[in-house]
């Protein structure tokens, strides 16, 4: 009778921790499954050749900035980044527009510009680090660019000011290799 009752309680336990399982590590997993696949079908399709611009600004500016990304077959060749809206505020020796060719990628150290990641390194990111559960923070993942990420990050509680840490993708297309 005790043998049938320890396997009972061994059965029991063994169903709650599988069902508590690695299912729910990431806030909407589901969803950035879905992207992520959308994603790798893309990835395909375009020969890991894209481009993407990162939409960013500020609540309390009239201006914002893009960067815009370019990937030809998995590798960063050029980064691209622009001030937008309201740039009359921009100090005269602040430069509104450049462009970073592929020996000079992240030579702009000091703009508010968007690094240059490949949408691989973004996907493992938002895996890793901006979908993670958290007690402290909001978590946000959207994937209105045809499945893909367009907005995936997280703002800690309690924060009343531009604290959201992730991306905001405004568009993702192929790239034909037009050099």
């Amino acid at each position: 009778m005790k043998t049938k009752i320890y396997l009972i309680a061994l059965v029991l336990i063994s169903s709650l921790i599988s069902s508590c399982s690695s299912d729910d590590e990431l806030n909407y997993q589901n969803d950035f499954e879905k992207s992520e696949k959308a994603w790798l079908d893309f990835k395909e399709s375009s020969s890991n050749s894209y481009k993407y611009t990162v939409s960013e600004g500020s609540v309390f500016l009239d201006y914002g900035w893009e960067t815009t990304i370019t990937v030809s077959n998995g590798k960063i060749i050029q980064r691209h980044f622009k001030y937008t809206g309201n740039t009359e505020n921009i100090p005269d020796n602040v430069p509104l527009e450049w462009t970073e060719e592929e020996n000079q990628i992240n030579s702009h150290e000091n703009s508010p510009a968007a690094a240059a990641l490949t949408l691989d390194q973004i996907y493992n990111k938002a895996e890793k680090e901006w979908l993670i559960k958290r007690k402290d923070a909001t978590v946000y993942f959207e994937a209105k660019n045809n499945g893909l990420i367009s907005s995936c990050g997280y703002v800690p509680k309690g924060c009343m000011d531009d604290c959201f840490f992730g991306i905001r993708i405004k568009s993702v297309n192929p790239y034909l290799n037009e050099r």
